[in-house]
């Protein structure tokens, strides 16, 4: 069979685009949002292991412990986290945890309104002040850093008033028995699989007490809710940010918000939504924290706002915007978790706990720097 011959020239070989940085597979691995943060918890774990290793914290009540303060820390930061990717700051969201507890136990408590709908109310203004926040950004062009500073110092100062002037004491207490009979309650304060560890305290894979009132029942009765929202939060962010257009957004909107605009992105929307979103974290666990313990007291969230930070600059997410991860920030938050209560069954300071967030938030921004470098080809 005689060839075929064809009449198509070579295709040319297209020059090479000096605008595009090539990385080397270790520089792509090292670029990686998550990659610090998850060194850091295989290092923390390890370094506790070998100092904690004979008390209870590896133990399931112990992990269960760090587990819940963890917990506390990753539905913050996954606010935080998307607001930060968008480019902006929340310096107000610790006093936005102690404003939303304070409020909803007002309204259960003084007002007579069910737990359902004093939790409904609550996020609904939590979500209004967190779009105002948003709004004054954008129509202001002022800073977020200072906004939110200013409403750090509104809301703390609301908080304390609105406790004084309706109930006559910082503490409004009470609220546990009043959520017991709450159809909803036990979304923000109870615990899952319950019976599956009654089960497993029966079968004797599980310690159980000896003694008591509780005797034979399971020492971890289940999974506290909290930890449950907590990988819904992560699971649902991420999704968001990595396998949807709004995700492209917020990175768009936080990396370059003109070119953004020019394509069409619409970034005053994305960051005004992510600020609400942001307030949404902390009024969760503002009314989480309350139904718990059954009490709002005026001073909770204090520093709350910038260990959220914290827990985000650890997982990856540069300052300047554009960049994060939120299972990096999820990552981050079991840091402090573990941290908090290893230093707690190692008997060490407690206070030791502030000179280690600052240690790390120091070395968390060297290596961001580093990578946002790397990622620019900045000298």
């Amino acid at each position: 069979m005689a060839n075929v011959q064809t009449n198509e020239a070579p295709r040319p070989t297209l020059p090479k685009d000096e605008r595009v940085k090539e990385l080397h597979r270790l520089h792509k691995a090292l670029i990686r949002p998550e990659l610090g943060a998850t060194c850091g918890t295989i290092a923390v774990f390890v370094f506790f292991m070998v100092l904690a290793g004979g008390t209870q914290m590896f133990a399931l009540e112990g992990v269960m412990n760090w587990s819940t303060v963890s917990a506390q820390f990753v539905v913050l930061a996954v606010g935080v986290c998307l607001l930060m990717i968008a480019g902006e700051f929340d310096l107000s969201l610790g006093s936005m945890v102690g404003f939303s507890g304070m409020i909803f136990a007002l309204l259960v408590m003084k007002l007579g309104i069910p737990v359902w709908a004093g939790i409904l109310l609550t996020m609904m203004l939590c979500a209004s002040l967190g779009m105002i926040n948003g709004w004054l950004v954008i129509r202001t062009g002022l800073p977020s850093f200072i906004v939110t500073l200013a409403f750090l110092f509104i809301l703390r100062g609301a908080t304390i008033w609105s406790a004084i002037t309706f109930n006559r004491q910082p503490v409004v207490s009470g609220v546990g028995e009043v959520a017991a009979g709450d159809p909803i309650a036990w979304l923000f304060g109870g615990e899952a699989f319950t019976g599956l560890f009654q089960w497993l305290g029966q079968q004797g894979i599980i310690a159980t007490f000896t003694k008591g009132t509780r005797m034979g029942q399971p020492v971890v009765s289940g999974i506290p809710m909290l930890i449950i929202w907590a990988i819904v939060f992560v699971l649902v962010g991420q999704w968001v940010l990595t396998r949807t257009r709004f995700g492209n957004w917020i990175f768009a909107a936080g990396g370059d918000p003109e070119a953004a605009r020019y394509v069409g992105v619409p970034v005053a929307r994305v960051k005004i939504l992510m600020f609400m979103v942001a307030a949404l974290c902390a009024a969760f666990l503002g009314i989480e924290q309350v139904i718990e313990f059954g009490s709002a007291a005026s001073d909770r969230g204090i520093m709350k706002e910038f260990e959220a930070i914290i827990c985000v600059v650890i997982g990856g997410a540069l300052l300047t915007g554009g960049y994060g991860s939120v299972v990096g920030a999820a990552l981050g938050a079991i840091i402090f978790g573990v941290v908090q209560q290893g230093l707690f069954f190692t008997n060490v300071e407690s206070s030791l706990f502030r000179v280690f967030l600052g240690s790390i938030l120091l070395a968390a921004v060297l290596a961001n720097t580093y990578v946002r470098r790397m990622i620019t080809g900045e000298k």
